[in-house]
């Protein structure tokens, strides 16, 4: 019933035909992402749904993702998180027992969508938002400054985590050399700000940041992209 809905009202803002289409649309969702990821936010909010997910919520999507990214990656999807969205799940022993590796089996491919299908599903999760989640408008869009990279990288343990070079060792958390594509400034001064606000059970840590170091740190984040 809510991809109906919301097909409906996207129909009715005439979003790119999807009123033709709107029985398809809602299959497109149901049959390719419904099934791993929350598109309306979960009324169970505990830990162990967090160990059972198999796919990041999507109920905000319209308040995080770039639109032009998510056209291009449903197309082509690549990894954003090395070990999948419950990384202890895909680790094991390396065969010497120094480390530990990421057991690639256990983070299964994500399907990749047709140039029509990727454009439909993006208008539809475009459409996903949530009110009072993200201020528009946070993020000042000023220079960070020589010391932003250091927060990143230094100050504030980032790197513990999110990996913002291609190629990097794998860490727990999604790559973030492709944020500067994929993410909404807003929303990455938002989450930084109150990763819990979004996920009450989210190992983020709230770093407790003056303002001017949140500029700093989003208008960073905001630069990292991939190469073309």
């Amino acid at each position: 019933m809510r991809l109906r809905i919301l097909i409906a009202t996207l129909a009715a803002l005439g979003a790119a035909g999807l009123e033709a289409g709107a029985a398809q649309a809602a299959d497109l969702l149901s049959q390719q992402c419904v099934a791993c990821h929350a598109i309306t936010k979960p009324a169970n909010a505990s830990l162990e749904r967090l160990w059972e997910r198999k796919g990041p919520d999507l109920y905000y999507a319209g308040n995080k993702f770039n639109k032009p990214w998510l056209v291009s990656w449903l197309q082509n999807p690549t990894t954003l998180r090395a070990g999948g969205v419950m990384y202890a799940k895909a680790v094991k022993p390396s065969a010497d027992k120094t480390a530990d590796v990421i057991d690639a089996a256990q983070v299964p491919a994500h399907p990749k969508l047709s140039a029509a299908d990727a454009a439909t599903a993006a208008d539809l999760l475009m459409a996903l938002k949530v009110d009072g989640l993200v201020t528009p408008g946070a993020f000042k869009n000023e220079a960070g400054g020589p010391m932003a990279s250091m927060l990143f990288s230094k100050l504030r343990g980032c790197t513990s985590c999110h990996t913002a070079k291609a190629g990097d060792k794998p860490t727990s958390g999604p790559e973030m050399y492709s944020a500067g594509d994929r993410l909404q400034p807003d929303f990455v001064h938002a989450y930084i700000s109150n990763p819990q606000k979004f996920d009450a059970h989210t190992w983020m840590p709230s770093l407790g940041l003056t303002e001017a170091d949140l500029q700093k740190l989003t208008s960073y984040i905001s630069t990292l992209k991939e190469k073309k």
